[in-house]
């Protein structure tokens, strides 16, 4: 499913006009990415959490050469879903 169709199918459950809707949509994913980006988990209640991990610098292997490559340590987005998702997702 893309954006727009999302924003399709708000607009139609809520009522809104497709504008409304994707102002709404637009305002939502900019607060969820504003947390992430300031380090905040997300948790939505019957979805799931969105949570922010930090890898600590490491060292890996470049498999062509074999050779140490350094990695920079670096913050990860996980996705976690809720227990109702997933029975849900199960059928």
């Amino acid at each position: 499913m893309t954006k727009t169709q999302l924003i399709d199918k708000i607009a139609k459950e809520s009522g809104l006009t497709k504008k409304q809707a994707a102002k709404a949509f637009d305002a939502c994913m900019n607060t969820v990415v504003g947390a992430l980006t300031e380090g905040e988990n997300v948790q939505i209640s019957g979805f799931g959490s969105f949570l922010v991990k930090d890898v600590p610098a490491h060292v890996g292997r470049n498999p062509r050469t074999n050779e140490s490559v350094e990695i920079a340590a670096s913050r990860r987005i996980s996705f976690v879903p809720s227990k109702s998702l997933k029975e849900k997702i199960k059928g």
